[in-house]
């Protein structure tokens, strides 16, 4: 189990990445909602996602934000881009994230490069496989930053010097 990330300790960006509006049929007609898709991040290597769901935009936006906050997650970054290619997976979406050269930016989706951008990743190439709902890309792309390990990380897991771990 990954520890816990304080987000009060964080200077945290938040962005909103979907606003859904949703109704429910009653008895008395229609009733509206809306679901808020946010991402927080301290574009220093932590980042989080979450969902919000209430009568008025405001106060989902709010919502979402708080959850945001409860599912942070920490990026293992190497300079600007990430240590190693990756493929992220949840659910029927799939998100493919490439380290870039410097000067490269952020080549990714609306969905993906919001949350890489908070994440802190500079330079970076991303492609959006399969599904294209917003939740699915988001949840996929975390499991994508989940998985990423730097050198020093593997060589610490397995017990050995960083030099045996290159080969």
């Amino acid at each position: 189990m990954a520890k816990r990330i304080d987000a009060a300790t964080l200077d945290l960006k938040e962005k909103l990445v979907a606003l859904n509006r949703v109704s429910k049929t009653v008895k008395g007609g229609r009733v509206a909602k809306f679901t808020a898709l946010m991402v927080v991040g301290d574009e220093n290597g932590h980042v989080g996602y979450g969902l919000g769901k209430a009568a008025e935009v405001p106060e989902a936006i709010r919502k979402g934000i708080e959850d945001a906050k409860k599912n942070m997650v920490e990026v293992s970054l190497k300079d600007t881009t990430i240590p190693h290619e990756v493929l992220g997976k949840f659910g029927a979406g799939s998100v493919l994230l490439k380290p870039a050269a410097p000067g490269t930016g952020i080549i990714a989706g609306k969905t993906v490069r919001a949350v890489l951008e908070l994440a802190g990743v500079k330079n970076i190439r991303a492609k959006s496989l399969r599904s294209n709902n917003p939740t699915n890309v988001i949840k996929a792309t975390f499991e994508g930053l989940k998985a990423l390990r730097t050198v020093d990380q593997v060589a610490k897991t397995r017990g050995i010097e960083v030099e045996k771990v290159l080969g």
